[in-house]
C-alpha cells in the first residue's frame, strides 16, 4: 500500500502553537479546562441556563484572546497589555453573572448602575473576541445591529433614526435598555444560539476532535479508498466518500477541505481531473458534511431547538437530503472519468478494505454507540458524552493492548505499557485542548448571533423584513426562494454558516411559514441549506478558495467547478418545498414516488450539464432532459409523471446509443 499519509491526520501535529512556552501551557491549561468543564455539565452534573452560559462564553472568550491577538502573528509589549486587559473582561463577564444570579433576577428590571457596566464590558469584549476568532464581517454586522437598536426619537441616536426609511423605523432604545436586553435576559447574547453551542454543539465538536487525535480521519480516507479507489476517478470518488464521513463530524468544510483535500486532491490530479476540477469536487464534497447527519455543523440542534422538534428526528428526515446530495456530487465525478476516460487506481497502490477493518475497526464502535443511543431516545447532550468517554476508553484499550504484544515480544511489558498510558494520556490531552479550539469560532458566532437576534425581536425588524421580503417577490413563492439564496450568499460574505442560518431565519422564517405556507421544518432546512452557499458559490465560495490553494488552481476556476458539483445545495432544498412530504412525511406510496422523481431528476440534471452519461448527449437531448428536469419541480403529479417518463426515455436512448457503439468497435 504505497498511499502517502494525510497531512493533519497521522504526521502533522493536530494543533499550531505560537509564541512563549509559558503562554503555550496556559492556553493549553484554560482549553482542557473548557472541555473538562463541558463534559462535567453534560454527564455528571448539569447546570442552570445562566451558570452554564455564562462559564461557557467567559471560557471562550479568554481562550481567544490568549490564541489570536489584536493583529497580525506576534504580540509586541502594547498589544500583550491589550490582551490582558481583554482577558480580564472576558473573565470579568462570565463572573459577574454567576456570583451575583440571585440579586440579578431578584431586581429584574430595575437593573443598577453595575449591571450596565457589566453588560457594556461583555458586549464589547464578544465584539472584539469576535473581530479575531470569527472575522470582521460578523462584528460589523453586530455593531450595525446595536446602532439600528439605538437608531429612534427615544433612542440613543435619535438622529441616526431620520435617515431609516420608513418600514424600518422605530421608536430606539436606550442604552440601559438595549444593554438589559443584551446581557442580563435570556433573549440576548446568552440566548437559544449560545445554548445550543454550549451543550449539544460543544460536546460533539469534542467528540470529533478526540476521534481525530486517535487517527480517525486516517481511518476513514483509508476506507473510502479501499472501497472506491480502482473504480474509474477512484480518488475523486473517495473524497466525495471521506467528505460525507469526516464533514459530518468535523463541523468546518474548510477544515474538511485541508484535511482530506491535501491528499485526495493531488491524486485526483494525477489521474486526469483538471486541477480546477480537482479542487471543485473537493470543495463539494466537504460542503456537504455539513448538511450529513449526525452533527450538520451545528444546525441539527439549532433547528431541533428553533423548530420544537426532536433532534433524532432531524437527524431521520436529514439523512435521505444528505444522500441525495453526495449522489449528485458522487455521479458528477464518475460522468467527469467517463468522459476523460480515466482508470482507477492500481490495486498495489490501495489498502485492503480487510486490512483497514483489522487495523481501526475498533474506532467505529463509537460511533455505532452514538448513533444507537440517539435512535434509543437519550439526550443528545447525554449521548455526546458517553460517545466521548467511549472513544477515550475503546481507543486506550487497543492501545494498551498493542504496547502488551509488543512488550511480551521485547520481554519488557511494564515499560510498554507505561509507555502506552503516557502516550494514550498525552493525546487525550491533545483532544481535549483541539475540542476546544474547534469549538471557539461557532461559539463566538452564536454569542455574536444572539445580540442580532435581540435586536430583531426588540425592533419587530423580523416582521418588516418579511413584509419587504413579501412586497419584493409579489407573493411568488420561488421569486420569495431565489431571494432567500440571494440574501444567504450576500450574508455568507461576512457571517460562518451557523450564524447566516440563525440571522437569515428570523428575518425571513415568518414570511416563509406564515405567509407563503411552508411547514416550519422545511423551512429551517431550507434556510439552513442555503446558508452553506458561501462555501461554493462565487464569488465568496470560502471552501473553493481552500481547495484551488492546494490544487494550484485559479480561485475562481475552482469556485465555478464547486458551484456546479454542489448543484444539490439548491435543488434538493426546493424539492423541499414544493414537495414537504419528503420531509413531513406521507403515505408509503407517496414517499416512494417523490423518492424517485427527486432522483431521476437529480440524474436527469447531472446529465444535462454534463451532456453525458453512458455516451454523450445529442443536443437536442440535452435540452429535452433539462425542461424535463424542471418539470420534475412542479407539484402536480401529471407533470412529474410527464417528466419521469420523458427522462427515462431519454436515458434508455443514451444507454442504447452506448451499446450501439460498443457493437460497432467490437
Amino acid at each position: 500500500m504505497t498511499l502517502p499519509n494525510a497531512p493533519g491526520v497521522d504526521d502533522q501535529p493536530l494543533i499550531e502553537r505560537t509564541g512563549p512556552k509559558p503562554l503555550m501551557w496556559f492556553t493549553a491549561v484554560v482549553a482542557i479546562g473548557l472541555s473538562l468543564f463541558q463534559l462535567y455539565s453534560a454527564g455528571i452534573q448539569p447546570l442552570g441556563l445562566f451558570y452554564q452560559r455564562t462559564i461557557h462564553l467567559a471560557l471562550v472568550m479568554m481562550l481567544v484572546f490568549l490564541i489570536f491577538p489584536p493583529h497580525g502573528r506576534k504580540r509586541g509589549p502594547f498589544a500583550a497589555l491589550i490582551d490582558v486587559g481583554f482577558f480580564c473582561a472576558a473573565f470579568y463577564s462570565g463572573y459577574y453573572i454567576v456570583w451575583n444570579l440571585d440579586e440579578i433576577i431578584n431586581r429584574a428590571g430595575f437593573w443598577s448602575d453595575q449591571d450596565i457596566l457589566a453588560a457594556v464590558i461583555a458586549t464589547v469584549t464578544l465584539l472584539e473576541a469576535s473581530r479575531r476568532a470569527v472575522g470582521l464581517g460578523l462584528t460589523v454586522i453586530g455593531l450595525i445591529a446595536i446602532l439600528y437598536a439605538f437608531a429612534g426619537a427615544r433612542g440613543e441616536l435619535p438622529w441616526l433614526g431620520e435617515w431609516l426609511p420608513g418600514i424600518l423605523n422605530h421608536r430606539g432604545y436606550s442604552m440601559e435598555r438595549l444593554a438589559a436586553q443584551l446581557y442580563l435576559g435570556q433573549e440576548g447574547i446568552f440566548g437559544i444560539p449560545l445554548g445550543v453551542a454550549a451543550t449539544f454543539v460543544f460536546v460533539f465538536v469534542l467528540f470529533g476532535a478526540v476521534l481525530e487525535t486517535t487517527g480517525a480521519g486516517r481511518f476513514f480516507i483509508d476506507l473510502a479508498f479501499a472501497g472506491t479507489g480502482r473504480q474509474r476517478g477512484g480518488p475523486a470518488k473517495a473524497a466525495v466518500l471521506a467528505s460525507a464521513t469526516m464533514g459530518s463530524i468535523s463541523g468546518s468544510a474548510i477544515a474538511n477541505v485541508v484535511t482530506s483535500g491535501s491528499f485526495t486532491i493531488p491524486l485526483m490530479k494525477k489521474l486526469g481531473y483538471k486541477p480546477a476540477q480537482a479542487g471543485g469536487v473537493e470543495a463539494a464534497a466537504s460542503t456537504g458534511g455539513q448538511i450529513m447527519p449526525p452533527l450538520m455543523g451545528a444546525g441539527a440542534f439549532l433547528i431541533a431547538e428553533y423548530t420544537g422538534t426532536a433532534y433524532i428526528d432531524v437527524v431521520k428526515v436529514s439523512v435521505f437530503p444528505a444522500l441525495l446530495y453526495f449522489s449528485t456530487v458522487y455521479l458528477f465525478v464518475h460522468i467527469i472519468a467517463l468522459k476523460q476516460g480515466m482508470s482507477g487506481m492500481q490495486a498495489s497502490e490501495l489498502p485492503q478494505v480487510r486490512d483497514v477493518l483489522m487495523k481501526g475497526w475498533y474506532l467505529l464502535l463509537p460511533v455505532l454507540l452514538l448513533v444507537a443511543m440517539l435512535v434509543a431516545g437519550y439526550s443528545p447532550l447525554r449521548v455526546g458524552f458517553w460517545a466521548v468517554i467511549s472513544i477515550l476508553v475503546v481507543a486506550g484499550l487497543n492501545g494498551l493492548w498493542m504496547a502488551a504484544r509488543q512488550g511480551l515480544r521485547e520481554n519488557r511489558l511494564l515499560d510498554a505499557l507505561w509507555q502506552a498510558c503516557l502516550k494514550g494520556f498525552h493525546k487525550t490531552l491533545v483532544g481535549l485542548e483541539l475540542g476546544a479550539r474547534n469549538a471557539l469560532a461557532v461559539s463566538i458566532a452564536c454569542g455574536v448571533a444572539g445580540i442580532i437576534v435581540a435586536v430583531v425581536g426588540l425592533t419587530g425588524l423580523g416582521l418588516k423584513f418579511s413584509s419587504m421580503m413579501i412586497a419584493l417577490s409579489g407573493g411568488n413563492l420561488i421569486v420569495a426562494v431565489f431571494l432567500i439564496a440571494i440574501a444567504s450568499l450576500i450574508l455568507g460574505l461576512g457571517l460562518p454558516v451557523t450564524a447566516a442560518y440563525i440571522v437569515l431565519i428570523i428575518l425571513v422564517g415568518p414570511a416563509l411559514t406564515v405567509e407563503f405556507g411552508v411547514p416550519l421544518l422545511v423551512a429551517h432546512l431550507l434556510v439552513f441549506w442555503y446558508s452553506q452557499d458561501s462555501n461554493v458559490t462565487p464569488p465568496v465560495a470560502l471552501a473553493g478558495y481552500a481547495a484551488a490553494a492546494i490544487a494550484g488552481s485559479k480561485t475562481m476556476e475552482t469556485s465555478v467547478q464547486a458551484w456546479k458539483f454542489a448543484k444539490g445545495l439548491y435543488l434538493i432544498p426546493l424539492y423541499m418545498v414544493f414537495h414537504p412530504e419528503i420531509i413531513m412525511g406521507a403515505s408509503l406510496d407517496v414517499l416512494l414516488w417523490k423518492g424517485l422523481m427527486i432522483i431521476l431528476g437529480l440524474a436527469a440534471f447531472a446529465a444535462a450539464i454534463e451532456g453525458y452519461l453512458f455516451t454523450r448527449f445529442a443536443n437536442w437531448m440535452r435540452v429535452v432532459t433539462a425542461v424535463a428536469t424542471v418539470l420534475v419541480f412542479f407539484p402536480e403529479m401529471w407533470h412529474q409523471a410527464i417528466a419521469g417518463a420523458t427522462i427515462v426515455l431519454m436515458l434508455t436512448l443514451n444507454w442504447l446509443q452506448y451499446r450501439r457503439e460498443n457493437a460497432a468497435m467490437a
